[in-house]
């Protein structure tokens, strides 16, 4: 078993209210699991809200930020805003903002490289279309989006990848323990040869598709495959099983 810590991401994208908040927050509260560090990605407006309630001990993320400190950007929010508000975490290059918002590589790496410089932990999104993935182009597509952040990023600490195959995202499909960890390994094995080994070592990598407690303990067992970044079962009692999926 690795030595990286499990890391269980909910991204509640556009979802939730204050009532739905606080039966989501009652379940995390209860569920102590010190080996797994959690992360919720509220709505940006219930950021704080959600900070003020929930455990210390499970972090809380935004869903996206913008790449400089402050300005003329009507309806986005910065690194330096999310550290006022006590989060610790950011989602970046989710394949929403990439593929319905049209965020382009280059921006989503100079996103990240603010987010860094602001302490933040960056949790950075890659992967490929159905159309991609048919064509053979799974592993180009990655190399593309992660040659992009790379060329941001000068140190990997605060930087967790999810791989997330678009095809399998709210779709109900889900790439198999096999096919993820197949993709897992490649981008392990590119980190070891684009940046260093240690980093390839250290880095958590986790997959984010239709995960759910049906199929959650399978993937979790695969040697390179730390954790999940969960979407609309996040919002589910299912997640505390997400999160209990090595135990």
């Amino acid at each position: 078993m690795s030595s990286r810590k499990f890391f269980v991401g909910g991204n509640w994208k556009m979802n939730g209210n204050k009532a739905a908040i606080d039966t989501i927050i009652e379940r995390l509260n209860s569920n102590k699991n010190e080996s797994v560090e959690t992360v919720c990605a509220p709505p940006q407006c219930y950021l704080e809200y959600t900070r003020s309630k929930l455990d210390a001990a499970v972090f809380v993320s935004a869903q996206n930020c913008y790449k400089v400190e402050k300005g003329a950007f009507t309806g986005d929010i910065s690194p330096a805003m999310l550290k006022d508000l006590g989060v610790t975490h950011v989602i970046l290059g989710h394949s929403e903002r990439r593929h319905v918002f049209g965020e382009t590589d280059e921006l989503i790496a100079e996103k990240c490289a603010h987010a860094l410089e602001n302490g933040l932990t960056v949790i950075a999104c890659i992967g490929e279309k159905l159309e991609e993935r048919e064509a053979g182009q799974t592993e180009a597509v990655n190399v593309r989006q992660l040659t992009a952040i790379k060329k941001a990023i000068s140190d990997w600490s605060k930087v967790v990848i999810a791989y997330e195959p678009v095809w399998a995202i709210g779709t109900g499909k889900t790439a198999s323990p096999d096919q993820a960890q197949e993709v897992h390994q490649q981008l392990r094995a590119w980190m070891a040869a684009e940046v260093s080994k240690e980093v390839a070592d250290s880095i958590r990598i986790i997959y984010g598709g239709s995960v759910s407690g049906g199929n959650c303990k399978d993937l979790a067992k695969k040697p390179d495959i730390d954790g999940f970044l969960v979407g609309g079962a996040s919002l589910k009692p299912e997640f505390v099983e997400i999160i209990n999926a090595r135990n």
